[in-house]
């Protein structure tokens, strides 16, 4: 909350479900294609076409909203939301209005002060995408591809809840890991499959009364969302603080100039005059089958974040990590399961090394270049001394880099560990003869020292001598006289 003043922000996720063909039509949904090939009659509104529903779209939209401990609609109805804009070749869009096929549903995230925090999920309705205008390289012209023009799209509508963009972020995050975790959607953002709108307005703390909300439109990277809503509320704040008022508008994020700028005046819903689709029956769910789909759900990320914790031991904020994408944490459990060092280990390396190389790389965990197995590999010779994790890391790069498995590039580069006593005794007698005042001042008591003393023996053994041998061997030895 800002001093004096509180922040109400309510999202708007559109996320374009994973069918292999489209809500209303059997054309590809596909993406990537030439423009415009991919557009049928159907989705196009042609005389005499009628639109058919795609009931994997409705499976899809049932599985969401049983995670997210939702009504599911034993009747549910389509209606038509009357608009012109250039991608909209019908004039209209299909979507669901009074009656959506998921209500009342919830989602707990992390708040403010670090307390869990209940956010409402008023509903998630099923609607068809529009197409797409398109700008870039035709000068003065906007070409339109209709290719995305019914594309189901399960549109998930969070109740005023949101307190922050920080909590905007981390609710955001979570429902695109559940609908990850369900496989209804790929939740790509770069290629528009989760996009988010923002519903945003400030009041003065205390007052009930909602203040006057903007609308910011098609956010697609989380960073983005939080910088535009941040921009957002300072901008209300300051507005109102110079005796201005908010005005009811849907805005445009810029993020060269991390600005927001209006787009249009905010439409209200009869505006756009819903009425029933007249070529739609309504959609009718047995709750038998509403049950048979509750028993094929996956474990989602609250309990399997809750399992990991109990079952291996990890710190939440560790768990925390892992849940945000199930390969990651699936990857996490096969390295666990391979490896004889311990899970948190295994935990760190995963959140570490190979989380760093994957984004450095710009991959997902899917692509990563080292499997489970592999790293496993690696784990091992750090847990039967082999070699050390600072030489691990220098392996780690050469696998990553496809020089092999972890034991052919620790014998091709001779790094195994020294684990000989009398060759370090060695190193470290000479480490402490070439440095006689650090060992007077170690000896009058600056037992920090020993840190500077490691450091040479190590550069000494080419990192390969025995962390806790040198420890032991150093203090050994510094300590006579």
């Amino acid at each position: 909350m800002k001093a004096g003043w509180e922040v109400v922000i309510g999202l708007e996720i559109h996320c374009q479900l994973a069918t292999r063909s489209k809500i209303f039509s059997g054309a590809s949904t596909a993406y990537g294609a030439e423009p415009n090939v991919q557009a049928c009659l159907v989705d196009l509104g042609y005389p005499g076409v009628l639109p058919v529903l795609n009931e994997e779209a409705v499976r899809m939209a049932c599985l969401f909203g049983l995670a997210v401990d939702a009504t599911i609609a034993p009747r549910s109805v389509f209606a038509r939301k009357n608009y012109f804009y250039p991608d909209l070749p019908k004039g209209y869009q299909i979507s669901q209005y009074e009656l959506p096929i998921v209500a009342n549903g919830e989602m707990r995230i992390r708040g403010e002060g670090g307390s869990e925090k209940r956010i409402g999920i008023i509903r998630a309705h099923l609607e068809e995408d529009a197409g797409k205008s398109v700008h870039e390289g035709l000068g003065q012209y906007t070409g339109v591809d209709l290719n995305r023009a019914g594309t189901p799209l399960l549109e998930i509508v969070s109740a005023p809840d949101l307190r922050s963009a920080a909590e905007a972020v981390a609710y955001l995050r979570r429902i695109h890991s559940i609908v990850r975790y369900l496989g209804i959607s790929d939740g790509n953002m770069q290629e528009g499959s989760f996009r988010c709108d923002a519903n945003v307005s400030v009041r003065p703390a205390g007052q009930t009364t909602l203040g006057t909300r903007t609308e910011l439109k098609n956010l697609n990277s989380f960073r983005y969302i939080e910088k535009a809503i941040n921009f957002e509320v300072e901008r209300q704040i300051e507005l109102i603080g110079d005796g201005g008022k908010v005005v009811q508008e849907t805005r445009l994020y810029d993020a060269a100039r991390d600005e927001t700028r209006p787009m249009r005046s905010k439409e209200e819903a009869n505006d756009y005059r819903y009425f029933p689709d007249p070529d739609l029956l309504p959609v009718e769910i047995d709750p038998a089958w509403v049950e048979t789909l509750r028993k094929s759900l996956p474990e989602l990320p609250d309990a399997k974040k809750e399992r990991l914790q109990k079952e291996y031991g990890l710190r939440p904020e560790d768990a925390e990590i892992l849940i945000g994408s199930r390969a990651l944490a699936d990857y996490f459990e096969a390295l666990a399961a391979a490896t004889a060092t311990t899970p948190q280990t295994a935990a760190n390396w995963v959140i570490g090394e190979l989380s760093a190389a994957l984004n450095r790389d710009g991959l997902d965990i899917e692509q990563g270049r080292i499997s489970a197995d592999e790293l496993a590999g690696l784990l091992d010779r750090i847990h039967d001394q082999s070699i050390s994790g600072k030489i691990a890391k220098e392996v780690f790069e050469a696998m990553w880099a496809g020089e092999g498995s972890a034991d052919r590039i620790i014998q091709a580069r001779g790094l195994t560990q020294i684990t000989d006593s009398s060759a370090i005794d060695a190193i470290v007698r000479a480490v402490i003869k070439a440095h006689p005042a650090q060992v007077a001042e170690y000896r009058s008591g600056k037992d920090k020292l020993i840190g500077f003393f490691v450091g040479q023996v190590m550069k000494q053994s080419g990192g390969k001598a025995n962390p806790e041998q040198v420890n032991a061997a150093l203090r050994k030895q510094l300590a006579q006289t």
